[in-house]
């Protein structure tokens, strides 16, 4: 019995193996739009708008992200090697198509399509599940989910590819980029069909009206609003960094890629960890922990990059009297020197937190009658505050941190709560999380045009975690509230 079990174990993890690494590639191509839609955008080969980028960014995502639950309903159907694989290699039509790209319409058209590769989060999870007994759930899923890391590869990798594929040919040189992501599609589908073994799960006998019918509960709906911040705005700012940073901090795309794939790729690898503190902790717990950090980080993330002038300490006349003389430094009023603060010399960068900077202007004009308590000279402060590179980006990985944890935390609620109903319940989430990510770049795009501000993205950040804080704590009470007389019953007895 023990071999059997170690033979079933090794067969298990190699198909985790094959899965993850699947996985990583696919959500690789998946967010493959950040950057290149940014190269091409900030190269000037297209002009398109703020909105028109947005689109382009999210609208990937939206596909990757709708089709997931039908997706995961046809992998338990047919087992996820047949998926994975006619998955695989039918992503990578639209991705070599994309070779022959003039118009806005025509890349729209093709990211949709290439954005099915999306679904195979759905695919992955439901095929990774059945290879493995309850005890080992956890770990493998946890697992899988490092494949998030995907996005990392992309915006650090692609960049430098692009600048080398740009040196002999600026203008087409980018049309390469897709063609690479094809082919490693191409070739994971190949190892999937001669390699893979399919497996699905055994039928429950249930129709589709049963299948679906926890989705009327709110609680599923309350753990997709989680899920929409930490894995969908996690998806959304792997692609929107990259324009953020290239844009308001003026890094080159190579820079900006890697600043970027900093927060893509501790909050995809530690998405094991956020399982293991889950099962530690409890789920709830961890959650707390989550929407705490993403609401104080988002906050401190969306003070805009800006200059603040206000009035400062001036000068007034003790009384009644007539300006003598006037000088760039001082006045003399009535025979008395009166000094005033000159401007200082004010950097152009200031250092990481703000700084003030005050002085003084001189209102009068010599041999002018001036009444007491008069304004002689306007106090004038100005507040500096540059957002520094470095803080922002600590706050960054920070926040890509704790949504990796919150991922798990997210996915280790659902057995607890519909433990026979995983599958749908899971790709349910995982739709209304994958919207976010198609959500996110086209809100970002509308607020940058509404507001000007680059910062705007994290008050939404701020806004959706408070929200969601909120929601969980008015849950948490009314359970509390319910459990309270039991517990109080029990006490007296």
């Amino acid at each position: 019995m023990s071999t059997n079990i170690t033979i079933s174990l090794k067969s298990s993890h190699k198909i985790l193996f094959i899965n993850t690494l699947a996985f990583t590639i696919s959500f690789a191509a998946w967010t493959m739009n950040g950057v290149l839609v940014t190269y091409l955008v900030d190269n000037g080969i297209f002009n398109w708008n703020v909105i028109e980028t947005g689109w382009l960014l999210g609208i990937p995502i939206l596909t990757g992200s709708l089709m997931r639950l039908p997706i995961g309903l046809l992998t338990d159907k047919f087992g996820g090697q047949k998926i994975f694989t006619l998955l695989l290699f039918l992503c990578s039509i639209p991705l070599f198509l994309m070779y022959f790209v003039d118009s806005y319409w025509l890349y729209f058209l093709l990211s949709s399509l290439f954005g099915m590769v999306g679904t195979s989060f759905a695919v992955g999870i439901a095929f990774t599940s059945v290879w493995y007994p309850s005890n080992w759930q956890g770990r493998a899923l946890g697992i899988f989910g490092m494949g998030n890391a995907g996005a990392a590869v992309t915006t650090l990798l692609a960049p430098s590819l692009l600048q080398y594929l740009a040196q002999n040919n600026p203008e087409n040189g980018w049309r390469m980029l897709p063609i690479y992501y094809a082919i490693v599609l191409v070739i994971m589908g190949i190892v999937f069909l001669l390699f893979v073994q399919n497996r699905k799960p055994e039928s429950q006998g249930k129709n589709i009206s049963q299948l679906l019918a926890p989705l009327k509960k709110i609680r599923i709906w309350r753990f997709g609003l989680y899920y929409f911040l930490v894995f969908g705005l996690f998806v959304a700012f792997s692609q929107w960094l990259l324009p953020y940073y290239v844009s308001m901090y003026k890094t080159s795309l190579v820079l900006g890629g890697m600043l970027a794939s900093a927060f893509s790729l501790p909050s995809g690898v530690i998405r094991a960890l956020g399982g293991y503190l889950s099962d530690k902790f409890g789920a709830r717990r961890v959650m707390y922990w989550v929407l705490y950090s993403s609401l104080i980080c988002g906050g401190l993330l969306m003070v805009p990059k800006m200059d603040v002038l206000t009035p400062g300490k001036g000068l007034t006349a003790k009384k009644n009297g007539i300006v003598d003389s006037v000088t760039d430094n001082g006045i003399q009023f009535n025979k008395e020197e009166i000094v005033i603060k000159p401007k200082p010399q004010i950097p152009e960068n200031v250092s990481i937190f703000p700084e003030s900077f005050s002085w003084q202007e001189r209102l009068v004009e010599q041999n002018q009658k001036v009444k007491k308590k008069e304004l002689l000279a306007q106090g004038v402060t100005l507040i500096k505050f540059d957002a520094h590179i470095v803080i922002f980006t600590i706050l960054v990985i920070i926040i890509g941190i704790m949504w990796g944890i919150g991922k798990a935390a997210v996915y280790k609620h659902i057995p607890e709560y519909f433990p026979n109903e995983v599958g749908v319940v899971g790709g349910m989430v995982g739709l209304i999380g994958g919207l976010g990510g198609f959500i996110g770049p086209i809100l970002f795009g509308y607020l940058l045009d509404y507001t000007g501000l680059w910062t705007s993205s994290w008050i939404f950040v701020f806004v959706v975690s408070a929200i969601s804080l909120f929601w969980m704590n008015s849950v948490i009470k009314k359970m509390t509230d319910k459990e309270m007389p039991h517990l109080q019953h029990k006490i007296d007895n």
